[in-house]
């Protein structure tokens, strides 16, 4: 068995971070200014893998597999997180940041063509 982590001040307080974001964003304008850096921040990473995986042209159907395993993967913690008792906002975060990274991939395939 392993042994139980130390009750320290860095412990306490990032296991407070979650419940201290949805405080911080009650404010609409501060939930929704959050919600959109997220989004521009899935953006960036999606146009990045498009971008990344075109110039390379090596591996676009592994990149492809290892995009949509993440995608698949934040799917699957939306519903987890939506039956805990966390706060909303952390899966309004990992839906706006699995619809930038999709944007982004969609706009690089419309370059593409």
């Amino acid at each position: 068995m392993p042994p139980r982590m130390q009750k320290t001040i860095l412990y306490k307080s990032s296991a407070k971070i979650i419940s201290r974001l949805a405080d911080w964003a009650a404010n609409p304008w501060r939930r929704y200014s959050l919600l959109l850096i997220i989004f521009l921040i899935g953006f960036l990473i999606g146009s990045s893998l498009g971008m990344i995986n075109g110039v390379l042209a090596l591996m676009d159907p592994v990149g492809a597999f290892i995009t949509l395993i993440f995608l698949e993967i934040l799917i699957k913690l939306r519903f987890i997180f939506l039956q805990s008792e966390k706060p909303i906002i952390l899966v309004r975060v990992f839906d706006m940041f699995r619809v930038g990274i999709a944007y982004g991939l969609f706009s690089e395939g419309l370059k593409l063509l």
